[in-house]
C-alpha cells in the first residue's frame, strides 16, 4: 500500500476511495464480511438469487456443526451442550423464519401459479415443515441431562442425523433446480425489486446486516468446538 501505481494521481486515488465499498471482517475472526459504503448507506446491492444461496452456505455451516455434535457424541467426547442449543436457534431464527418464509412466500406461489415444479415445491414444502418438527425437539432436548442419558443421546442424534441427511439435498435441489427455474420466471425488473424486499424484509427482522450477524454466531460456535480453521478439513495427500 506504500507505492503509488503510475497513472493515478493522489486526487484521483481520493475519489476512488471515497467511492468504494470498505469491507470489514466481523469481531469474532474476520470471516464474516460486513459491506459498509463510503457515505454511510445500505450494504452492496445482492440479487435474490444470491441472497438465498448465500444464506445456504450459512445453513450448510450449521450443517458441519451439527456433523461435529454427532461425532462428539458417538466418540463420548466433551462438548458444551449450548453449541448444540445455539445452533439450532440460529436455524430456527435465521433458516426457518426467516430464508424458509421468503421461499414459501415469494417462491413457491409464483412456481405454482405458473405450474412449474409442482412435485418439486410440494416435496420441499413438507421438508420445510418435518424440519420445524426437528428443530423444536433439539431445542427442547439440548441439554446435558438429555445427552448423558444413553437412550435420550441416542432418540437426539437420530433427530439431529435425519435434519442432516434431509436439508443436504433439500438445499443442493434448491440451488440447482429451484433458484435457476424461478430466475427464468421474472423479468429483470421484477428479479431487482425482490432482491430489495428481500433486504427490507432482512433489515426489519435482524437489523442492519442480518446475515453477517448470524454469520459471527455461527462463527463463534464453530470456535466454541474447535472446528473453526478450514486448514483441518484438508487431506494429506
Amino acid at each position: 500500500m506504500g507505492n503509488e501505481k503510475p497513472g493515478i494521481t493522489p486526487s484521483s486515488r481520493r475519489d476512488f476511495i471515497k467511492q468504494s465499498t470498505i469491507i470489514i471482517a466481523s469481531a469474532a475472526a474476520g470471516e464474516s464480511l460486513i459491506s459498509l459504503s463510503g457515505c454511510g448507506k445500505k450494504e452492496e446491492e445482492v440479487t435474490a438469487n444470491e441472497d438465498l444461496m448465500r444464506e445456504h452456505g450459512l445453513l450448510n455451516r450449521v450443517l458441519l456443526i451439527y456433523d461435529d455434535i454427532l461425532n462428539k457424541i458417538m466418540m463420548k467426547a466433551d462438548f458444551p451442550p449450548e453449541a448444540l442449543k445455539n445452533a439450532a436457534e440460529i436455524i430456527k431464527d435465521f433458516i426457518e423464519d426467516y430464508h424458509e418464509r421468503n421461499e414459501e412466500t415469494y417462491l413457491f406461489p409464483r412456481m405454482q401459479r405458473e405450474g412449474k415444479l409442482l412435485d418439486l415445491i410440494t416435496t420441499l414444502k413438507s421438508q420445510h415443515d418435518a424440519g420445524r418438527t426437528i428443530t423444536q425437539y433439539i431445542l427442547a432436548n439440548a441439554q446435558l441431562s438429555v445427552l448423558q442419558n444413553e437412550v435420550s443421546a441416542r432418540v437426539l442424534t437420530g433427530k439431529i442425523k435425519s435434519f442432516v441427511n434431509m436439508y443436504r439435498p433439500h438445499e443442493a435441489r434448491e440451488d440447482t433446480i429451484l433458484f435457476p427455474e424461478f430466475r427464468k420466471l421474472l423479468s429483470s425488473n421484477e428479479y431487482d425489486s425482490l432482491g430489495e424486499d428481500f433486504e427490507k424484509i432482512e433489515h426489519e427482522k435482524f437489523g442492519e446486516d442480518g446475515f453477517d450477524k448470524y454469520l459471527a454466531k455461527v462463527f463463534l460456535i464453530e470456535k466454541q468446538l474447535g472446528i473453526e480453521d478450514l486448514k483441518q478439513y484438508t487431506p494429506a495427500v
